[in-house]
């Protein structure tokens, strides 16, 4: 029954001839509600010159953004040929079928393209509203990787980025695999590292700031480590496979996540010890 769990479950919410309502896109909605209310509660009970508007405003941005990257980053880094040729898939929503168009959504989304987009919104939505870049990293950062999980149960829901093959009792045969294989269910771990694991560290630890930016250098950190580590599992794209050596797109792209994180992080810092070293000698 668990093997075949997949195969019980169906993508759509809603699913007519012209029309299909995706688990995924549904998931995407929970987890952007769910972040909303994190951070109004902690706008309600702690000490931040941001106001609720402010924040729910930086938060549609956001979803431009996310919309926008992920799309143009899932065709720059996985499929730029296939673009190249043609232009229109980047906001094709339909696919033929038997009597005409029906809506399947924007096939294929990149989680690094969509990481640069909302960095790329937020920057502006910030310059509109005249608040602090890195306030706003610190405010929602530990909100959001418990997002991630529903839309990681999203993939799994829709039966799409799953493990490599695999003889481990728990794999699990997805109905899209075309060699209908046991897999990792790779999505549900991703769920758990990406999502649940790096919520309950970051979390607990929102009121902490010894420097700012460290919550921005910590979440880039931890994020790539565990796409890093969650991608031995995941089963590489088909139209990529290994690009360097055992490694996939995701890992390198991850691996830099990782870098800029520990560089991110100690600039940050040393531009705190600069500063604190400024103000002991003016108080001298």
């Amino acid at each position: 029954m668990w093997q075949s769990l997949p195969s019980h479950v169906s993508p759509f919410i809603i699913q007519t001839p012209w029309f299909a309502l995706h688990w995924y896109g549904f998931m995407y909605v929970v987890a952007y509600v769910l972040i909303g209310a994190l951070v109004a509660y902690r706008i309600r009970t702690e000490s931040w010159l941001i106001t609720r508007d402010q924040a729910v405003s930086l938060l549609l941005w956001s979803v431009v953004g996310l919309a926008v990257g992920a799309r143009l980053g899932y065709a720059a880094f996985y499929e730029p040929t296939n673009f190249i040729q043609n232009p229109l898939l980047l906001i094709w929503p339909f696919e033929r079928v038997s009597g005409g168009l029906a809506i399947v959504g924007l096939q294929g989304f990149s989680y690094h393209g969509g990481l640069v987009g909302i960095v790329v919104a937020s920057l502006m939505a910030c310059r509109r509203y005249r608040v602090k870049p890195l306030d706003i990293a610190d405010l929602f950062l530990p909100a959001i990787p418990l997002g991630y999980a529903f839309g990681r149960i999203g993939n799994f829901l829709n039966g799409e980025l799953y493990g490599r093959v695999t003889s481990v009792p728990w794999a699990m045969i997805f109905p899209t695999d075309p060699f209908y294989a046991p897999r990792h269910p790779s999505q549900l771990y991703e769920a758990m590292l990406e999502g649940v694991l790096i919520f309950s560290i970051l979390w607990p630890l929102r009121r902490c700031r010894p420097f700012k930016g460290w919550m921005l250098a910590a979440y880039l950190v931890l994020y790539g480590f565990a796409r890093f580590a969650v991608e031995f599992f995941r089963e590489p794209d088909p139209q990529l496979g290994l690009i360097f050596g055992p490694l996939t797109m995701g890992q390198c792209l991850s691996a830099a996540m990782i870098i800029a994180g520990f560089v991110t992080g100690a600039v940050f810092f040393a531009n705190h010890r600069r500063s604190s070293l400024h103000g002991e000698g003016r108080a001298a």
